[in-house]
């Protein structure tokens, strides 16, 4: 191993690679895997637009009934925000640790070791709810294909669900493990079938639309379009909690920087691709399906608790039809596959990278040979997933439900912090120019206040048991359980590392003045 000498923003050139910042360390992956192309893909895949509208459709209408399009805008703007910050640090630092590394750099090692966790914990729970939905629609789509209302019906028994859950979990492992390029290869295919699917449902949907078969249908409405016409803070809050949910994910073009042509521009710039492909899905599909079949509690309408925490499995069949729907059934499952596979990449490169920084045990630095991806971190996050659903499955009956909820609170905390270490970290520079200001300034400034806005409140609420499922333990909420449960796991398991590894918490490995030394094969 030999030390070079490496200065910020050094090697910028045409490609738009640079040079790793002060205290940047090389992780051994492969580079130039990924064009702008297959990141953006990756960064679309990882949301998966249709498992998150199926998913979140109906509990976003319960919430704020005909105002679903406006919450889905107003959680696209602070997400946008944020999206501007990233961009902006990964500019000056394109390092796989995203969230956890800059935040390191801007506020010490105890702040970015829980944004660090933050993130982790947030890819996990979302891999199980992932991994859940794409064993239900596996068995629906298996029912239809052969015709058997038996078939369909064995996702209703526990221990099939479950074992059907972890061989799904046990593939996506694998194909994340083999690298960027087998993930890259799959999801051009998948990303593909569930936007031209969906297209056709939200074109179908518009020409049903006021038809005598769907008596729930409802005329648009410009208001439908308006945040303000929302019945209370708490009624936005919580849907807007939802609607951040849907547009997570955007990031893995980020934590895929490192292996990515241009790391230092092509990852932003996939982002900000993947987020309007997204906004634009997201209303037209919101839009359709409102005006198909309302957003009542009543027969086909997306607030239905029959229905609304998996509306396109109700919406298939009336909308396009017995043969068509069955498409439907194979986008959701391709959509739930496809991110199963690619959100394994956020969360074994922060591993990875909290690991090469010694938060986190030196064996999950381990790259793999062959692969060049790291592979103990891939093979963990499998695992923790996989328990992770088995125990909430077997606890909760309304596990995705509540996770789903928990989730919003652990990206409004990573995401907001990295907003604001933007800000921090490039504070003498905000005055240096309107564009200095505006992007790393006062959009990440934003951004971060509004997701830190919503964390609270949402935070505040989720102690009620009525907030999700309605479940609760010891009187208190299960979503803040699980929620403020995990994020002090975190805690614990920092203050374990912290014994363990002093030389990162003493800030003597990742700092803003570590000297340029950056290890080099």
């Amino acid at each position: 191993m030999t030390q070079l000498d490496v200065r910020p923003g050094a090697g910028d050139g045409d490609t738009g690679d640079a040079a790793p910042a002060v205290g940047m360390r090389a992780k051994g992956l492969s580079g130039n895997s990924v064009g702008l192309l297959g990141s953006a893909v990756i960064g679309v895949s990882t949301v998966a637009p249709v498992y998150c509208l199926t998913s979140t459709l109906g509990s976003t209408a319960g919430e704020v009934g005909v105002q679903m399009p406006a919450v889905f805008l107003a959680g696209f703007l602070p997400m946008l925000l944020v999206a501007f910050a990233y961009r902006e640090l990964n500019k000056a630092m394109p390092d796989c640790g995203t969230s956890f590394t800059w935040t390191v750099k801007a506020f010490g090692p105890r702040v970015g070791w829980m944004c660090g966790w933050g993130l982790v914990i947030a890819t996990i729970i979302v891999l199980s709810n992932l991994a859940g939905v794409a064993t239900s629609y596996f068995w629906l789509l298996a029912g239809e294909v052969t015709g058997s209302d038996a078939v369909a019906a064995l996702d209703d028994n526990k221990a099939v669900h479950i074992v059907t859950c972890l061989a799904l979990i046990a593939v996506a492992t694998v194909i994340s493990y083999r690298g960027m390029t087998a993930t890259k290869g799959v999801q051009y295919a998948l990303v593909a079938l569930q936007l031209v699917v969906l297209g056709v449902f939200v074109a179908m949907a518009f020409g049903k639309a006021g038809s005598p078969a769907f008596p729930t249908s409802a005329e648009f409405s410009w208001s439908w379009l308006n945040p303000f016409a929302v019945q209370s803070f708490a009624a936005f809050t919580a849907g807007l909690s939802l609607s951040i949910f849907m547009y997570w994910g955007w990031d893995a073009c980020l934590t895929a920087n490192e292996e990515t042509s241009g790391s230092s521009r092509t990852p932003g710039r996939a982002a900000l691709v993947a987020m309007v492909v997204l906004v634009g899905s997201y209303l037209a599909t919101g839009v359709a399906a409102q005006m198909v079949v309302g957003s009542g509690d009543q027969g086909l309408g997306l607030a239905n608790p029959e229905t609304s925490d998996n509306v396109f499995a109700a919406l298939a069949g009336p909308v396009m039809g017995p043969a068509l729907g069955i498409l439907l059934f194979l986008a959701v499952l391709a959509s739930a596959a496809a991110s199963l596979q690619t959100t394994f990449i956020p969360v074994a490169r922060t591993v990875l990278a909290m690991s090469a920084y010694e938060a986190l045990p030196a064996s999950y630095a381990r790259v793999h040979p062959r692969f060049r991806t790291p592979g103990r971190a891939t093979v963990t996050a499998g695992v923790a997933t996989a328990v992770f659903y088995t125990v909430m499955t077997l606890v909760s009956e309304h596990v995705l439900v509540d996770t789903i909820y928990a989730l919003g609170l652990m990206i409004c905390f990573y995401y907001a912090l990295t907003a604001f270490a933007c800000v921090w970290y490039f504070r003498a520079e905000l005055l240096r120019s309107g564009r200095d200001l505006l992007f790393k300034g006062l959009f990440p400034v934003v951004g971060g206040v509004l997701l830190a806005a919503v964390f609270a409140k949402t935070l505040v609420d989720m102690w009620d048991p009525a907030y999700g499922s309605g479940s609760s333990v010891l009187g208190v909420g299960s979503v803040f359980v699980i929620g403020v449960g995990l994020l002090a796991l975190g805690l614990v398991i920092m203050t374990v590392m912290r014994w363990r590894s002093p030389a990162f918490f003493r800030g003597e490995v990742l700092t803003r003045s570590t000297p340029a030394l950056v290890a080099q094969d």
